[in-house]
């Protein structure tokens, strides 16, 4: 016998990082927002994520995994949520998540995609640093 484990009231969770509407000028041939458009914020909000943890500058080293899980519309605002979910000497490994909504009827978030983003704590001339640690 299996068990359901489906959230019956899923909702973002993490830091919002970043939130952006989907524009006409981000579709493809079908009017659906590009994947690559999407991942490009995904990476951004895990930048952003990763320079708050790190105090400093980041580079993206790997994107470990994104995994669409359903169409962006046009007009539907975009939230990318954050969890730190490891932090190395240099390295930060962060969870991203994005969720879509619509302002206009306050409907409730919908996950639309996750990924698994590696970050590389940088200095001033891009060569990699330590990442400082609060005692």
């Amino acid at each position: 016998m299996s068990v359901d484990t489906t959230d019956p009231d899923p909702r973002p969770s993490g830091w919002h990082a970043l939130q952006i509407v989907a524009l006409p000028r981000d579709t493809n041939q079908h009017g659906l927002i590009h994947g690559g458009w999407l991942a490009g914020h995904m990476d951004m909000a895990g930048n952003l994520a990763c320079c708050r943890e790190s105090k400093g500058r980041v580079a993206t080293v790997a994107i470990e995994s994104i995994n669409f899980l359903s169409p962006i519309l046009v007009g539907q605002t975009v939230g990318c949520f954050t969890r730190i979910l490891a932090i190395g000497r240099s390295s930060i490994r962060v969870e991203v998540d994005a969720w879509v909504r619509s302002l206009e009827t306050e409907a409730p978030w919908v996950k639309v995609a996750e990924g698994l983003f590696v970050f590389v704590a940088i200095d001033d001339n891009g060569r990699t640093r330590a990442i400082q640690r609060s005692a």
